[in-house]
């Protein structure tokens, strides 16, 4: 077994599967770039990726990339690294994109990774700027980074980027932008987390007064509901800004987060859409089981009470070691074009609902990764 900070320790056993599951990830990741060279797919239809359905927004572009770097530090280093620079390098120009709120996803698996990998400052500086246009969504009167959706929507989303804002503001010195992403989480703290610990996945607000109005959903089953890939956002959201930060509001909001996703999945170990969700379409989520999983790990790392850690890692083990299973990996499926079956994208839009996404399989690949040693906390250098 591999010992890590509080007493944790991943079996040998789930190294195994995690190797094998890795396997899977090189094989499907190769096809897809063998047969659809230079595109970035979100969601698979009928197990293929390539389709003509609607995107809903345009978030995904980092996690193909994402899978390679990890692909290169496990496996085939010479086949995977000039894959991983080549996909990376396509996403030039994102870092000024003033339309979405979510280039933490697209820079973080991939330009950030390649800095630590070379030190070199110039693409360092990509993942600045990065962070200082997603600093540019701010709204002074709210105090909330606003959504891609509408002026006046935060999404729960946001906390899963909010670590390349941090980074940004810790690399440039910079207080202003420190205090916009620390406001903004606070924010999100006060009005998006429940008192049970669950959140909502969207926040409206009034644009002239700032004023916050109500919560509600996008892709939850109501806006009281609690939508299970959110609430991995959040936990895991949250445990980042307490790594950055040293914040124990943070790692409040983290722990609350995180128990109520476990207390509520319970031994079905892979949660469905909404938890509320009265005859759901599915009864699990894959990809909130996969963000859960590594946020998890990350968390163990982070908390002080070696119980609550071994906790934590235990259910990220088990979700882990559920989802190297046929049921949910498609091992013996060569059809199949993802890894990770049984996600969904959008439930109430009817978008990639029981098939792969590509948040799942980046995600899943980085709990593979964080099993088989590497980086468990987002920050470290």
């Amino acid at each position: 077994m591999s010992s890590l900070k509080n007493g944790v320790v991943i079996p040998e056993s789930t190294k195994l599967l995690a190797k094998q599951a890795l396997g899977v990830v090189d094989l499907k990741v190769r096809n897809l770039i063998t047969n659809h060279p230079d595109y970035f797919p979100l969601y698979t239809e009928k197990g293929k990726w390539k389709h003509g359905k609607e995107a809903w927004t345009n978030w995904c572009e980092g996690f193909l990339g994402g899978q390679m770097w990890i692909l290169a530090d496990h496996l085939d280093n010479e086949y995977w690294r000039p894959k991983a620079e080549h996909y990376s390098t396509l996403l030039k120009g994102r870092e000024l994109d003033r339309d979405v709120h979510d280039l933490g996803f697209t820079f973080w698996p991939t330009w950030k990774k390649w800095y630590k990998e070379t030190g070199d400052k110039s693409i360092n500086e990509v993942v600045v700027t990065a962070g200082k246009t997603m600093s540019l969504r701010f709204n002074n009167k709210s105090g909330f980074l606003r959504s891609f959706l509408a002026e006046d929507s935060t999404f729960i989303d946001i906390m899963m980027n909010v670590g390349i804002i941090f980074y940004a503001a810790e690399q440039l010195g910079d207080k202003k932008i420190r205090d916009i992403v620390d406001t903004h989480c606070l924010q999100t703290r006060r009005y998006l987390v429940r008192g049970d610990g669950s959140t909502s996945h969207e926040g409206i607000f009034d644009l002239n007064t700032g004023i916050f109005l109500r919560q509600t959903t996008q892709q939850g089953w109501r806006d009281d509901s609690s939508w299970a890939r959110g609430q991995a956002w959040a936990l895991y959201g949250f445990g980042t800004c307490y790594a950055f930060t040293n914040d124990k509001r943070y790692l409040e909001a983290a722990v609350a987060t995180a128990d109520f996703f476990i207390d509520r999945t319970g031994d079905r170990i892979i949660p469905p859409n909404d938890w509320e969700e009265i005859n759901p379409a599915m009864s699990v989520e894959s990809s909130a089981g996969a963000i859960a999983a590594s946020g998890l790990l990350q968390l163990s790392q982070l908390v002080d009470e070696p119980a609550k850690a071994k906790k934590y890692a235990d259910f990220a083990i088990r979700s882990i070691e559920a989802m190297c299973s046929p049921e949910y990996l498609a091992i013996d499926d060569p059809e199949w074009e993802g890894v990770l079956k049984h996600g969904s994208y959008h439930e109430q839009k009817n978008l990639g609902v029981d098939e792969s996404v590509m948040w799942g399989e980046y995600f899943f690949t980085e709990a593979l990764d964080k099993v088989l040693g590497g980086e468990m906390v987002a920050t470290d250098r």
